[in-house]
């Protein structure tokens, strides 16, 4: 992986009922990450899907500015606002760095 800013994939598995809670923070997300100065150029781009038992999974892409900025993101009080009361809303998360496959 380089050294500059790093791509993400985050997968947020929603709770039972919590999608209308959940939203305002997803949409708060990379917004605060990019104020804080901890976002790469790269613009977030969010999907929702929803599987056939109807549980709600929300994906969402983005670039941290490098590999620091998730250590610092922790102790950053805005987005800590943020992601606190994300926790349980949420069945689980699973966060992936990418980056282009070489095939």
């Amino acid at each position: 992986m380089s050294s500059g800013p790093r791509s993400m994939l985050c997968i947020y598995k929603l709770n039972p009922g919590a999608e209308e809670k959940f939203r305002p923070l997803i949409k708060a997300h990379w917004p605060t990450l990019n104020a804080v100065g901890l976002a790469g150029p790269e613009p977030v781009k969010i999907w929702r899907g929803e599987n056939k038992k109807g549980d709600i999974t929300y994906i969402e892409t983005f670039q941290w500015k490098d590999a620091d900025a998730p250590r610092i993101a922790h102790q950053t009080p805005e987005v800590m606002k943020v992601w606190e009361p994300m926790g349980p809303l949420l069945a689980g998360m699973d966060f992936l760095e990418i980056e282009p496959a070489t095939l």
